[in-house]
């Protein structure tokens, strides 16, 4: 609260009821913490390439009378100073950096570039924070293009990858047939269907047919 006496300054109340004597006139002041949204800017990146960016400030009032005799809208002055140092601090940086903002965004040189400029109509500047990167449609579109080439790529890859093993296990599982002709013989037996009629010829069919001849 900042009381007035006959259009003079008085002082800045504390928190509490006070009582107002006959032509003073107290001004509340919201002191709570309270965040000024940036509209999405149109900024050109390094590489040439308009972004729309948006952000938020987090402030409070650091001083009140600052706050209320130095300007008219000192929320206006802080948005002012937020657009101004959001174009200067990313007009330097590529399309691919400010999508990736957390890792590289100059988030404390707005920071302080901000704070400098409302300290003057007494407002405090705690945080920014950028909201959203937007790219142009056609960037967008050649994005999503890679993503899902590259997944696509990934499928076929894996898909390859399964072939050979699969492959791979055959081979082995001739070799060790062809090293076991026993077990050939069994895995032919387990392969048959229900139903079907066995024939199994004990003993080498040669050897029995020269025993044959020889009776």
């Amino acid at each position: 609260m900042v009381r007035y006496h006959q259009g003079a300054l008085v002082g800045v109340l504390p928190a509490g009821r006070h009582r107002r004597r006959w032509g003073a006139s107290d001004v509340p002041v919201d002191l709570r913490r309270s965040w000024i949204r940036v509209a999405p800017q149109e900024i050109p990146s390094s590489d040439g390439i308009h972004v729309k960016v948006s952000a938020a400030v987090l402030h409070s009032v650091g001083d009140p009378v600052a706050y209320l005799e130095l300007t008219d809208d000192p929320r206006a002055t802080v948005y002012l100073a937020a657009q101004v140092a959001l174009r200067e601090a990313l007009a330097g940086l590529t399309a691919d950096e400010l999508v990736q903002r957390q890792s590289v965004l100059p988030v404390r040189a707005m920071v302080e570039a901000v704070r400098s400029v409302a300290a003057t109509v007494g407002v405090e500047v705690h945080e920014i924070v950028v909201k959203d990167v937007v790219l142009p449609p056609e960037i967008r579109s050649a994005a999503l293009d890679l993503a899902t080439a590259q997944k696509r790529a990934q499928v076929q890859l894996e898909a390859a990858r399964a072939e050979t093993a699969a492959l791979r296990a055959q081979a082995n599982a001739a070799k060790l047939l062809d090293d076991h002709p026993a077990l050939a013989q069994l895995r032919l037996i387990q392969s048959a269907p229900c139903g079907t009629k066995l024939v199994i010829q004990v003993g080498d069919t040669a050897s029995l047919t020269e025993a044959a001849s020889t009776d």
